[in-house]
């Protein structure tokens, strides 16, 4: 089992950055492949990027390709987002979330462990 902690929400305006973090407990913490999504007021919750066990494979959606990078490091159980050229669309509550296999699927019903999330908002 693994906990998650997201942190590195805030207000920004529309081009700028935010990097998100998310701390998770446990001491296997390489084993899981990690995700990020996000779910704005009214919508459902959708998938933003995801990473392997290594990180040297990731996937993300097409709204923020070429946008966000997502980068881990094993030794420090941390995943990040790095978030550039921010829109409006995409102020949301950003999530970070676990599982142990690698798939295409990347529905959030597939992943079994989830931060509590941190919101991003971005001005125009």
């Amino acid at each position: 089992q693994v906990q998650l902690v997201e942190s590195g929400g805030g207000v920004v305006q529309a081009g700028g950055s935010l990097r998100l973090s998310c701390a998770a407990s446990g001491r296997t913490f390489s084993s899981y492949v990690m995700g990020w999504f996000r779910q704005a007021p009214g919508k459902e919750r959708e998938f933003v990027g995801g990473i392997n066990w290594s990180g040297e494979t990731t996937r993300y959606a097409d709204s923020v390709k070429e946008r966000f990078t997502m980068t881990r490091d094993n030794a420090k159980n941390m995943v990040y987002l790095q978030m550039d050229s921010l829109k409006p669309d995409d102020t949301a509550v950003y999530y970070c979330a676990a599982r142990t296999y690698w798939s295409r699927n990347f529905d959030p019903s597939t992943f079994d462990f989830w931060g509590q999330g941190t919101q991003v908002t971005v001005s125009s």
